[in-house]
């Protein structure tokens, strides 16, 4: 999930290949997509969003158990440790900093 349609563009790139993406420009499609089957292997989040954050995404994602199982992982600009260890603490299993470095997404 992000608003940005480069950031998503990027993040795409990497990983098309080997995967199959769904991005979503906003949390609420989020949500909605996390519950399409296939569900997804894994969910990338921005923290800043309009609307809906992407720490509520991964508040609800956690509290639904039908997607609390998939892991997330924030991908956002707020490099600060106070948001990273929300995150964590609300689910997410790691926390990358933006720019991505195409190496560590690809790994």
């Amino acid at each position: 999930m992000d608003d940005a349609p480069e950031n998503i563009d990027v993040i795409s790139g990497l990983k098309q290949e080997e995967y199959i993406l769904r991005p979503a420009i906003n949390g609420e499609l989020a949500l909605r997509l996390a519950l399409v089957e296939p569900k997804p292997d894994l969910i990338l989040l921005d923290v800043m969003m309009p609307g809906m954050d992407g720490h509520e995404v991964c508040r609800q994602l956690k509290s639904n158990p039908r997607t609390r199982n998939i892991p997330a992982i924030f991908v956002t600009v707020k490099a600060d440790t106070e948001d990273e260890v929300r995150g964590l603490f609300l689910g997410a299993v790691d926390h990358l900093t933006k720019p991505v470095v195409p190496a560590i997404v690809k790994g």
